[in-house]
C-alpha cells in the first residue's frame, strides 16, 4: 500500500486553480465546520496562530479527507517539518525564505534519505497509519508538497536561484511582510509593492512552479488568476467571523 495521494499537489502540478483560507483560531471545531464549505484547501497557521503540534493534529483529524490540509510552520527548521509530516500532513508552507541554501534545506527536510534528511519514524507515525501503510517509505517523497514563502527584498533577490531547485512545488509571495520590508508597512496596495509582486509571479509561473498569494481583495484575486496564479488564499477564519458578527450587530441595532 503506497502513501496517500496528495490531491493538492496533483492539482497544482496540473495548473488547476486551488482556493483556500487561513485557519488561525486553533479550533478543531471551527476547522471541521469550514472543511465542508467548498474550499479546495485549509491552511493551519503555525506562524501567526496559537497552534502547536497537538492542535495541528486535532484540526487535521477533524478536517479529514473533506478538504486538502496545508500547515504553515512557524519557522523553517528541519525538526518542525519532520513533526508536521509525521502527523500525516503532506503539504507544508515555510515562511521567510530568503536564500537558496535555506530553500534547499527545506527540500531535504521534506524527503526521506537518500534524497533528504527526514527521519524514519513511520512505524509510529499517523502519516503511515502507524506502520500499516506498507510502502510508505518508498512512496512518501513523491506525495509531499513544499510551498516556500518569499516575503522580503532578500527573498525576491534569491528567487531565481530558489526556482531552480527540484523539490520546490510552489512559491508563495507574502504581501504584508514584503510591503513592510519595502518601506510600506500596512500598505500592500502601494504601487511599488504590487509591481514587485507581479514581477515575482511572472518569474514563478515561467519556471513551471506554482505561484501563490493571500489577498482578501476579489479584484486582485481575479488579476492574479489572469496572471496564472494557482494557489490562492482568499480569506481567513478570524476575519470571516469578525466581519459577519460586526455586520449582524450593526444590522440589528439599526432596526
Amino acid at each position: 500500500m503506497p502513501a496517500p495521494k496528495n490531491h493538492l499537489k496533483a492539482a497544482l502540478a496540473a495548473k488547476t486553480p486551488q482556493f483556500g483560507i487561513w485557519l488561525n483560531l486553533a479550533s478543531p471545531y471551527s476547522a471541521e465546520l469550514l472543511s465542508g464549505s467548498g474550499f479546495d484547501w485549509l491552511l493551519i497557521d503555525g506562524e501567526h496562530g496559537p497552534n502547536s503540534i497537538p492542535t495541528m493534529l486535532a484540526q487535521a483529524q477533524t478536517i479529514g479527507s473533506r478538504c486538502n490540509v496545508v500547515v504553515r510552520v512557524p519557522v523553517g527548521e528541519v525538526h518542525l517539518i519532520k513533526q508536521v509530516l509525521d502527523l500525516g500532513i503532506q503539504t507544508v508552507m515555510v515562511p521567510m525564505i530568503e536564500t537558496a541554501d535555506h530553500a534547499a534545506q527545506m527540500v531535504k527536510a521534506m524527503r526521506y534519505p537518500p534524497e533528504g534528511v527526514r527521519g524514519l519514524g513511520a512505524s509510529v507515525a499517523r502519516a503511515a497509519d502507524f506502520g500499516r501503510v506498507s510502502d510508505y517509505l518508498a512512496t512518501a517523497n513523491a506525495e509531499t508538497c513544499l510551498l516556500l514563502q518569499v516575503e522580503s527584498r532578500a527573498g525576491l533577490a534569491a528567487l531565481p536561484a530558489i526556482l531552480e531547485l527540484d523539490g520546490v512545488d510552489g512559491v508563495f509571495i507574502g504581501p504584508s511582510d514584503l510591503a513592510a520590508d519595502m518601506g510600506f508597512p500596512g500598505n500592500t496596495s502601494a504601487p511599488e509593492v504590487l509591481a514587485a509582486i507581479d514581477e515575482a509571479m511572472r518569474k514563478i509561473i515561467a519556471s513551471g512552479k506554482s505561484a501563490g498569494i493571500l489577498t482578501f481583495d476579489l479584484d486582485l484575486v481575479k488579476h492574479y488568476r489572469q496572471l496564472g496564479v494557482t494557489f490562492l488564499g482568499v480569506g481567513g477564519d478570524i476575519p470571516l467571523l469578525m466581519r459577519a458578527a460586526a455586520n449582524l450587530a450593526a444590522t440589528v441595532k439599526a432596526l
